[in-house]
């Protein structure tokens, strides 16, 4: 099973675009300000530059894990030790592969699993720093909204990209 490279740089981008789309004022940005307390001054105060760069290597990372929870051909890989190409993979494995290989590869099932992480991953952790930290629900929601909404798209381009 060959890394689709094209579809891990579309799926790293996705956080930045949205992102731009999801705080933007016209939709929930201002929510966002003030239930996070962010003032324009604030905003303006930060290095743009490096704080793109460090959330498109961040984007990168998250793509790149994300691979294994929408695509399941990657556990079988990995069952192998991750090169089934090497020496020694047993037949079963190729007659698993050519039976299975493309199962469940498709957009739709991507972004279940995109939107399955955001439910029950990113809001748990999401939900319990809110909480510790005083913020409101609705500072929380909208960032779970916009995790949620980003894994899933994500996963959508990760495993329906074959």
């Amino acid at each position: 099973m060959e890394m689709n490279y094209l579809a891990i740089v579309v799926a790293a981008l996705v956080p930045i675009v949205l992102g731009f789309l999801w705080y933007n004022p016209i939709l929930f940005g201002g929510f966002w300000m003030r239930e996070s307390g962010m003032t324009e001054e604030k905003l303006r105060s930060g290095n743009m530059a490096v704080i793109f760069i460090v959330s498109l290597i961040f984007s990168f990372f998250l793509s790149m894990f994300l691979q294994t929870l929408v695509i399941h051909q990657i556990g079988a890989v990995q069952l192998i030790g991750g090169d089934p190409t090497a020496e020694g993979i047993l037949p079963s494995f190729q007659a698993f592969m050519n039976d299975y290989g493309t199962n469940f590869r498709t957009y739709k099932h991507g972004a279940l699993h995109g939107l399955l992480a955001g439910i029950f991953l990113i809001l748990p952790i999401l939900g319990i720093n809110g909480m510790f930290e005083r913020q409101s629900w609705k500072h929380i929601f909208i960032n779970v909204g916009y995790w949620t909404m980003t894994l899933t798209i994500m996963g959508a381009i990760l495993c329906g990209w074959v």
